[in-house]
Parts: C-alpha cells; sequence; structure tokens
C-alpha cells in the first residue's frame, strides 16, 4: 500500500506538467509498472490531445509485452466517455494489463464511478486510493463540472495592518518581486482574472501572464466588473492580446465603439450591477475551472459577502501604512463570532513576504 501511494503521488507530480496547458480538462499523470519498475508515463498535454493513460502508453519501449500484467497508477479515474478524444477506460479494457490504481474518483457526471465499472467488467482488478493531493489537483475542474461555476481565488496583497494601499491609491510596490513572482503563476493556471472598474481606472492594470515566465500558459481571460460600461477606451486591459469580458448593468447604455472593439465582449447582467453569482455562473458556462480575483478592497469586500469564493492567497508585507490607508476589504463585521471566513491551509515565505493560503471550510 505505501508503494501503491507512492506510485500515485508521482503521477500527481507528473500531472502538473499539463497543469497551465489542459483546461478546460483536469491535469492528469500515469506512470505504468511492472515488477517494481516504471516502465511507462504520461500526462494529458492539452484538450484535444491524447490523454495521460494514452501518453503513457505510447512512452512504452518493447510493445505490448511491456504490458502484460502490468499495473496503472493514473492519479483520476480514467474517462468512460469518448470526447474529443476515445474513452481511456475502454482502451485500458483492452489491453493484457492486471491491475489499475486510481487517487481521484472522476467528479463528471458521465464518469463518476463508470470508468471503474468497465475495467472491473474487463477483468482488470481495480483499487481507489484516494490521496489528498490527487483530490485537490482537480479542484477547479470538480467546482465547475458539479456547482456549474469556477473556483473562485482571491488574491491581495497588503501590509501587516491590512491595507491595500494608502487613501490616495498608491500601492506601488507593498509586496516583493519574490510575491509577484508568485503571483504569475497563478494567474497563469487560471482562465479568468478578474478585477473592477476603480481598479482600470487608478492603476490602469493589464493583468497579463509575463510570458518569459510561463510560456506555456495562454493569456487568461480578463473580466471587469463595471456596472455603467464606463471603462475608458484606451485601458491597457483591453487591449491585453486576451478577450475581456466588460460585465455590466443591462440598465445601462453600452458606448458602441466599446461593443465594436476586437477581443471585447460587453456582457449585460440584471440589476443595479451585476451579481458576483451570475458572472460566475456564465464563466462556468466557458468552461472556466479556476479563476483569479485581483482588485480594490470594493471588490473583495463584494466576494466576501457574497459567499461565492473558495481560496483566498493573502500576501503580507513587513510594512505598516497606518490610519491614512485603504482597507483590505470593504466590509462591516458587527461581531467577533462572525468573522470567520475559513482556515489557514498553507503559510509560505516569499522573501520578505508570507503568504497565507486561506480555504473556506
Amino acid at each position: 500500500m505505501d508503494l501503491d501511494r507512492l506510485f500515485l503521488e508521482a503521477a500527481v507530480e507528473l500531472a502538473e506538467n499539463g497543469r497551465l496547458t489542459c483546461s478546460p480538462n483536469p491535469p492528469v499523470g500515469c506512470l505504468i509498472c511492472k515488477d517494481g519498475r516504471v516502465v511507462g508515463r504520461g500526462y494529458h498535454e492539452g484538450s484535444g490531445l491524447p490523454h495521460a493513460e494514452v501518453n503513457a502508453i505510447n512512452s512504452i519501449r518493447g510493445g505490448e509485452d511491456q504490458l502484460r500484467g502490468a499495473t496503472f497508477y493514473v492519479s483520476l479515474e480514467p474517462c468512460a466517455f469518448e470526447g474529443k478524444t476515445p474513452s481511456c477506460a475502454k482502451t485500458l479494457a483492452k489491453l493484457p494489463i492486471s491491475r489499475v490504481v486510481i487517487g481521484a474518483i472522476d467528479p463528471h457526471p458521465k464518469v463518476a464511478g463508470e470508468g471503474i465499472e468497465i475495467l472491473r467488467a474487463a477483468g482488470i482488478q481495480v483499487d481507489l486510493i484516494e490521496i489528498d493531493a490527487a483530490v485537490r489537483a482537480i479542484d477547479g475542474f470538480r467546482k465547475r463540472v458539479t456547482c456549474e461555476r469556477p473556483l473562485v481565488r482571491l488574491k491581495t496583497a497588503s501590509s501587516l495592518d491590512g491595507a491595500l494601499s494608502l487613501s490616495d491609491g498608491s500601492s506601488h510596490w507593498i509586496t516583493s518581486e519574490a510575491s509577484r513572482r508568485d503571483v504569475q503563476y497563478w494567474r497563469a493556471r487560471s482562465d479568468a482574472i478578474i478585477t473592477g472598474i476603480g481598479t482600470v481606472e487608478s492603476d490602469n492594470p493589464r493583468l497579463n501572464v509575463r510570458e518569459g515566465e510561463f510560456k506555456k500558459a495562454s493569456q487568461p481571460i480578463k473580466v471587469v466588473f463595471d456596472s455603467a460600461a464606463r471603462i475608458p477606451l484606451k485601458s491597457e486591459i483591453l487591449n491585453s492580446g486576451a478577450l475581456t469580458i466588460v460585465a455590466h448593468s443591462n440598465s445601462k447604455e453600452v458606448h458602441r465603439s466599446l461593443s465594436d472593439m476586437t477581443n471585447v465582449q460587453c456582457v449585460g447582467f440584471d440589476g443595479e450591477r451585476p451579481s458576483i453569482k451570475d458572472v460566475m455562473s456564465f464563466l462556468g458556462q466557458l468552461d472556466c475551472n479556476e479563476v483569479l480575483v485581483e482588485g480594490g478592497h470594493r471588490l473583495i469586500g463584494a466576494f466576501l459577502r457574497s459567499g461565492v469564493w473558495d481560496e483566498w492567497l493573502a500576501y503580507y508585507a513587513p510594512k505598516i501604512l497606518g490610519k491614512n490607508s485603504n482597507s483590505l476589504a470593504d466590509i462591516v463585521v458587527s461581531e467577533i463570532a462572525d468573522s470567520d471566513v475559513g482556515r489557514i491551509a498553507e503559510v509560505t515565505e516569499f522573501g520578505p513576504d508570507v503568504r497565507l493560503t486561506i480555504r473556506r471550510e
């Protein structure tokens, strides 16, 4: 059993090689073992491309003889239906293998145990050994296929006294270069980056992924909460090279020039301002698995009040901004008993800073 877990953990690590390119599919890794040694390995590189199991099979030297009696270690249950690629469970069922060890059940309604049943019906021993790393690796995919919205990850960078900026809006730079490099990773693995019109007007950000650090990653969709559709046409975010969605209120007129811009989609939502829940549902329909919220205290406060968030990356720098500053989140708490937001799952140092990873219970 310990050896099984060791191989499964290695399969999860292998899956991370496809993290930045496989969306909207989940990252999956596969090892093929025979007589205690690894004879094949593969991971899912991108939507429409061969899955991890097939890449592992294709990596084997020596033909089918190497597969006879072999064990497959797969971070996620083999798929049971044919989409852009054939069913992996049906592919494995035709091979002379003896065993498949799985690290997590596929939450997709068309799979959810069906892949295991296909393998067992073919006489293959299947062992499900759920490990936390395998389950967490597909958190965003699971959120989308079960809740019809992406996993929502908040990101803030503040001083020790919880200030995002001075009262005049200046915040350049609170955290260190090491922290900002880490943010690049989270941007690269996100399908969309969300901000508010206030941040666009005050900072004029691109919110891009630096190509030099994460060349494989596509530029994520940009989403701007902009009730009145007043975003300046010269805003950098509108010219970032990726699709930009301006989420506005249906009651507001959209400037024709904005609607005509290439790579800009104006989407109206009911109400005085777009509801976070509705916008996240819309992004789920666009097959977004994970989104990153990078905004000011108003937008962060709105997400916290809505309850539509799953993880919070809170970067703290050893600095004090004092009373003349903007708080971390625009939110009012009347009692200490109502102040809990989740649990601190990880504490990580980046240069002089620290990142708290907070997850909702």
